[in-house]
């Protein structure tokens, strides 16, 4: 019989395994367990359990994060769970899993504000990134660019989840601010001029996922995202062995992009934002 526990110690390789079946799909869940070592991060982790085996594991903060391999009845057992912590902003994961949650929630779950159905996992790694130009300058951004790269990651949010984090989440700034000093923005810089934006998210030992991923408007077709993009790939594939990102299926612009500096599609999730 399958039951939920709060992540504990006792339990924590077990789950990596499990995770790290789906390295790209999970990886954000993967993090939290190797690196975010806050209380109220730990007490939100939950795993589901056949006896002693994991078949499950969610997180229910800000967002809920799932992976359940798609068996129904472990993303049952995560739906009966979500009713004990509500309040999330986002629910995400692999698509199958987060559709199926969604219909066990419905009933009593406020409806979502926007929906992203369908949107492509994609990777890649030292065999698969392609040759990208040498006229862009990337590194890490510097810590008196903040209002920059803040004001770039807000419109690139804006567009993408419509809404301008800056106005809902008072703490946004500073989080820029703090990703900046731990290197984990980076910029691409051409004629002296900021031309492209990304992070580092959540990583494990088997991907770091790229998030951020943005150029100025009147910067696009010109080039300076793919030499960018390659670039930073280039210099991070060799802290980590691969990297994956995520993508809305309709923002062909992007795909085509990733496609272009070596990225390939390894499976689908959904957003659901409220």
């Amino acid at each position: 019989m399958l039951r939920t526990e709060r992540l504990s110690s006792a339990y924590e390789a077990a789950a990596l395994r499990y995770l790290a079946r789906s390295p790209y799909d999970n990886v954000f869940l993967a993090y939290l367990i190797l690196f975010d070592v806050a209380p109220a991060t730990r007490h939100a982790v939950y795993v589901v359990l056949d006896g002693d085996e994991v078949c499950g594991v969610a997180y229910f903060g800000r967002q809920v994060v799932l992976a359940a391999d798609g068996n129904k009845a472990v993303i049952e057992a995560l739906a009966k769970l979500g009713q004990r912590h509500r309040g999330e902003r986002m629910l995400l994961g692999p698509r199958a899993i987060v559709l199926e949650y969604w219909q066990h929630v419905t009933s009593w779950h406020p409806a979502p504000r926007l929906v992203r159905e369908r949107q492509y996992v994609m990777k890649v790694d030292r065999a698969t990134l392609r040759p990208y130009d040498r006229s862009v300058v990337v590194r890490r951004a510097r810590i008196d660019e903040w209002t920059a790269v803040a004001d770039n990651s807000a419109m690139m949010i804006e567009q993408e989840l419509d809404y301008d984090p800056r106005r809902a989440s008072p703490e946004f700034t500073a989080n820029v601010r703090a990703m900046i000093e731990r290197g984990l923005w980076w910029v691409g810089e051409s004629l002296g001029r900021l031309c492209f934006f990304c992070n580092v998210g959540p990583w494990s030992s088997e991907t770091a996922q790229l998030q951020g991923i943005w150029t100025p408007s009147d910067l696009r077709g010109k080039g300076l995202a793919t030499a960018s993009l390659g670039a930073i790939c280039d210099r991070l594939l060799s802290m980590s062995p691969t990297l994956s990102l995520y993508v809305n299926s309709f923002n062909t612009p992007a795909i085509a992009l990733y496609e272009r500096t070596g990225f390939t599609m390894v499976s689908e999730f959904a957003t659901l934002l409220f």
